[in-house]
């Protein structure tokens, strides 16, 4: 696993307080962390730069939204 120490953690502007947020740290040269901010002492997902990226693009055009790509319907 990369290590994260020294990761500057943020929360979503659009995290609504209710718990259920996760944070992420960009902050690292070669590494992306993902955790969840109830629990910032446990396990951290890891992603590279790029995965990142492309994770983020998808959701922007919302590739990743079932309800969108009709995943429903197929399962």
């Amino acid at each position: 696993m990369p290590d994260l120490t020294g990761a500057v953690w943020r929360k979503s502007t659009r995290s609504n307080n209710g718990g259920d947020c996760v944070e992420v740290a960009a902050s690292l040269l070669a590494v992306v962390g993902l955790r969840d901010s109830k629990d910032p002492t446990g396990p951290a997902l890891t992603f590279t730069p790029g995965a990142w990226a492309a994770f983020v693009h998808g959701v922007k055009a919302e590739s990743l939204n079932p309800e969108t790509t009709g995943e429903y319907a197929r399962a």
